[in-house]
């Protein structure tokens, strides 16, 4: 199974160029199944149920958000509505919507997708996500009862980042993290077969300071004074995730690589395809 993991999407930037290229990015790289993570979709903050139908219509089978999951508001219930869209699975119980979905490719295969967020340095309290993703890992063995499992773990060091990853090696056929909007250069397979990376980076703007335009960042940098709202950067988008190929046996990554396309970043699309 070819399963393609897309980092956060960021503004309107991000959410355009990956509607417009996921279509074909799904035909070129012969894609089973897409996550993507839309938690920065709504103007840097949030999903709404609109963009959310439109990554849905365009190819993603699975969205996935983080800490800013609940900004837009009077959305919110959209999570209950919408099985597709996940919150994290270690927020509390008493949040709208699920931390976890069972879903299917076009073959039927099934696919479980766990979305936890970390705990160090992210604005919310919240509970052990190791625990959390044990219970939803309980009663379920990669290769039987799904063919894939894939873990977005939405955190900011990556020393928490690589904990889950080497805490699910060989429980999950990908761990990708995502929240810090920088495309790391460490994807791997770990030592029992789990395809790994710090985190995917961002569908948004790279010229930039993480996706919002740069001037009330480095005013704020400067002068430690707020000058106005941060407002996402409305360049061109670089779309940037990972595609892991399994074992059909095991469920277990065979190949993972870095995607990259468009904007100002290098691009690679698959094994070694520059451009």
């Amino acid at each position: 199974m070819r399963i393609a993991v897309f980092g956060d999407v960021m503004g309107r930037s991000g959410r355009t160029a990956l509607i417009e290229r996921l279509p074909g990015l799904r035909r070129r790289l012969a894609l089973d199944f897409i996550v993507v993570n839309a938690e920065n979709a709504a103007g840097g903050f949030g999903v709404t149920p609109r963009i959310a139908e439109e990554l849905f219509e365009a190819g993603a089978d699975i969205l996935t958000t983080g800490n800013h999951a609940f900004d837009q508001r009077d959305d919110v219930d959209l999570f209950d509505k919408e099985p597709r869209l996940l919150r994290p699975v270690n927020f509390a119980p008493s949040n709208p919507g699920r931390g976890a979905v069972m879903a299917q490719d076009g073959d039927g295969r099934n696919v479980l997708v766990i979305h936890a967020q970390g705990q160090r340095a992210m604005p919310q309290a919240i509970d052990d996500p190791c625990a959390a993703v044990d219970r939803e890992l309980d009663g379920i063995t990669l290769g039987r009862e799904a063919d894939a499992v894939i873990v977005d773990f939405h955190a900011e060091t990556t020393s928490e980042k690589y904990s889950m990853g080497h805490y699910l090696d060989g429980r999950a056929s990908l761990v990708v993290g995502t929240h810090t909007h920088v495309p790391t250069a460490d994807d791997q397979i770990l030592p029992r077969g789990t395809g790994y990376i710090t985190d995917l980076g961002m569908c948004g703007d790279y010229d930039s300071v993480i996706g919002m335009e740069k001037s009330e960042p480095l005013r704020r940098f400067v002068s430690k004074m707020s000058g106005g709202r941060f407002a996402p950067a409305a360049g061109a988008a670089t779309l940037c995730g990972v595609v892991v190929e399994t074992d059909p046996a095991t469920g277990l990554a065979a190949t993972i690589d870095p995607i990259r396309v468009g904007g100002r970043l290098r691009e690679t699309l698959g094994r070694g395809d520059e451009g």
